[in-house]
């Protein structure tokens, strides 16, 4: 559960996703916001009448919206995203520096050997196919379906994380996120999650309209593009094929995942199986084999977040003949590697992935490419080097400050709650009270010293840097969890709430302009960064969050009328949201982004509270217009359709102007902007939704 849209997830740069965030004109009043327009150019013509109650995130980020154009190798920009690139500069230039620093350390000099691998592309095309030839041949040597079994086990890795980061499917038939048990916190378990597709959601593959359909073919051009590249396939007749057949195996693959909203739902995802439930829930796949190939042989008991995928793709590995199976893995693993294949595979993989799905025009400069590879394998080794560099420890204890300002503002909230039973409430303060809030970096740093980077086989230490992490994750199964563990390295620009911890990363890189500045005013502060921080408080009494108690155990700690409150509350969130519609065939899903939208709302009127509270008899109709306005701007971007139409399906987060438009239910923000009926963001106060 973490604040940023991200339907695309990568390294360190937030690949974010959608049109031009761009609304114009007014509606009748209590009607929906005026929907997204396409033309960003136009944006900052139609706007000098505009008000601030027709079009809250128009009317603040109308100059921004204006002067701004996307990068033409990027599918969205906006205030994180530009962060993120600044960032990124300051990073590189970190790295580069190394070499020449005598005083680098030897894990400095890894990372800098990992990014000067990536960026040496004579040496990639020199090498060729040669290194994925030896992986090809072990799919090659498949021989039935025993081997097919150890090979599609040796092939998992702990690659998802269905709650901190919603990554719930990966490109391998299955994924595996270690993370203290829902019900057992005192232990880590393995988790199992669906998997096997190359395109991003089970919808891609099974809507029925002429967009998907579209990239549904486009899709099979690329798998044959690519087992022609790399050899496999002798001819384009027999490349198109294989590729058939591959693309009817995901096809059926996509048949048995659970949809995005359902894997959101953590109740449908408490499913615990020992390993004797596995063959008798999902015939079809020797399953002792395959955990045993995965490493995973020790383990009894797993928490099976997808049992329909678990059970479907288990009969398919059954079903379907082993030379498709052979074809599959094939393409999966040059798909995977592509980037560190020589230029003709990388530019095939964003001709798809960028073009088609995302519509990102130009690739990013390989400077960039070969940074987000190296947040990827080394996350925390690169962070060391921002936040010795970047993040003073003044910043540090400033929003340690905020954030005890706005946990005991969100205190008080709750004590306020006149629907709140006493039983209730005190579990809630008690979550508050042991909340474990991280602020700009780990306690502890992992060590990477076990990862051999060689600065010459980016192939190699991509590889190994894969299951380097699995490693380390899979080790966690042996030792206690620690709720002070970060899911997030301090040089992303984003934030989250963990659960199964009831803890908060806040990584240095958002505590940056525009989100804080130390020298502007508090009440901006509190509008921009203080809302994050209220947002992610928030996750904790969110829909999903709520089911989690102060040790992380899933457990139902609310009386059942207060529940009963909660539920209808939010059912009427549910209801604003699917009320927007970006495109006529096209709208926001109001349940699958109810956790964030929850969050927005809670976390932001917790803020202001907390500013408020700070501010003392200093707060002014300034100061509020300066809070709300510094919220709205933290959410100015503008993205492009093919994106964004992604994130509505497969995002929990929604587009960046409908939470903007957050504001409506806030009582205060109708006072700071003379906002009146007949606007089309003003709700009449018994239609503002108000939950916390």
């Amino acid at each position: 559960m973490n604040i940023s849209w991200t339907p695309i997830r990568t390294a360190i740069v937030l690949a974010m996703c959608g049109t031009a965030l761009v609304t114009t004109g007014a509606a009748a009043s209590g009607q929906t916001p005026p929907a997204a327009k396409e033309d960003v150019n136009a944006a900052g013509t139609a706007q000098a009448a505009l008000r601030p109650g027709d079009d809250f995130f128009a009317w603040a980020n109308k100059d921004w919206l204006a002067k701004t154009t996307i990068p033409e190798d990027r599918s969205r920009w906006g205030a994180m995203d530009n962060l993120a690139e600044d960032t990124n500069q300051r990073i590189v230039k970190l790295i580069e520096g190394v070499d020449s620093n005598k005083k680098a350390g030897p894990e400095a000099r890894k990372v800098a050997g990992y990014y000067n691998a990536y960026m040496d592309e004579s040496a990639i095309e020199a090498r060729g196919i040669a290194p994925l030839k030896p992986l090809l041949a072990q799919i090659g040597a498949i021989k039935d379906k025993a081997g097919l079994v150890r090979a599609l086990g040796a092939s998992v890795r702990a690659d998802v994380d269905p709650l901190n980061n919603t990554h719930f499917a990966t490109e391998n038939i299955f994924g595996v996120w270690i993370s203290p048990g829902l019900h057992d916190p005192a232990h880590n378990w393995p988790y199992l999650l669906q998997g096997g597709l190359g395109m991003p959601d089970r919808a891609y593959y099974l809507d029925n309209n002429e967009r998907m359909a579209g990239l549904r073919t486009q899709y099979q051009k690329h798998i044959a593009a690519m087992l022609k590249l790399a050899g496999y396939a002798a001819t384009d007749e027999d490349a198109d094929a294989r590729a058939a057949k591959i693309f009817a195996l995901e096809v059926d693959i996509a048949n048995t995942h659970g949809t995005r909203a359902d894997s959101a739902d953590v109740l449908k995802a408490d499913n615990t199986w020992t390993r004797k439930d596995f063959a008798a829930n999902a015939p079809g796949l020797d399953w002792d084999a395959f955990f045993k190939a995965a490493r995973l042989g020790d383990q009894d008991k797993f928490i099976v977040w997808h049992p329909s995928a678990v059970k479907g793709e288990a009969a398919l590995v059954d079903k379907i003949d082993v030379a498709t199976w052979k074809d599959y893995l094939a393409f999966h693993t040059i798909n995977r590697m592509a980037n560190v294949l020589p230029k003709a595979f990388v530019d095939q993989r964003f001709a798809f992935y960028g073009k088609a799905l995302s519509g990102t025009p130009q690739q990013s400069m390989r400077w960039k490419r070969a940074l987000g590879a190296t947040n990827e394998a080394m996350d925390e080794a690169v962070g060391k080097l921002y936040v010795a560099k970047y993040f003073p420890a003044e910043n540090k204890a400033q929003l340690q400050k905020m954030v005890a300002n706005i946990v005991a503002a969100f205190g008080k909230r709750v004590d306020k709650l006149d629907w709140m039973a006493p039983a209730t409430r005190a579990q809630a303060k008690e979550k508050l009270k042991t909340l474990y809030v991280g602020v700009g970096y780990p306690d502890q740093w992992k060590s990477y010293a076990g990862l051999k980077v060689d600065a010459k086989d980016a192939f190699g230490n991509a590889l190994r840097a894969e299951a380097f992490h699995t490693d380390q994750e899979f080790a966690k199964l042996h030792a206690k969890p620690d709720r002070t563990d970060w899911s997030m390295p301090p040089q992303l620009v984003n934030a989250v709430n963990l659960p199964l911890q009831n803890a908060l990363n806040f990584p240095a890189a958002i505590l940056q302009p525009p989100f804080f500045d130390p020298k502007a005013p508090d009440a901006v502060n509190y509008g921009a960064i203080g809302a994050i921080i209220g947002h992610e408080i928030s996750h904790s009494f969110d829909d999903q969050g709520s089911q989690f108690d102060a040790q992380g155990r899933l457990r139902d700690w609310w009386t059942k009328a207060d529940m009963e409150h909660f539920k209808a509350a939010s059912r009427k969130l549910v209801e604003q949201y699917n009320a927007y519609k970006p495109y006529p065939d096209l709208a926001v899903n109001g349940q699958l982004t109810l956790s964030e939208n929850l969050a927005d709302l809670a976390g932001l009127e917790a803020s202001y509270d907390a500013y408020r509270a700070a501010a003392g008899k200093n707060a002014s109709a300034e100061s509020d217009r300066q809070f709300f306005t510094g919220y709205a701007q933290s959410w100015r971007t503008k993205a492009r359709e093919a994106a964004e139409r992604r994130g509505i399906l497969t995002d929990g987060h929604a587009p960046p102007q409908y939470r903007t438009a957050t504001v409506r239910n806030l009582d205060a923000w109708y006072e700071a902007f003379d906002v009146q009926p007949g606007q089309a963001l003003y709700l009449p106060p018994e239609q503002r939704v108000r939950v916390w």
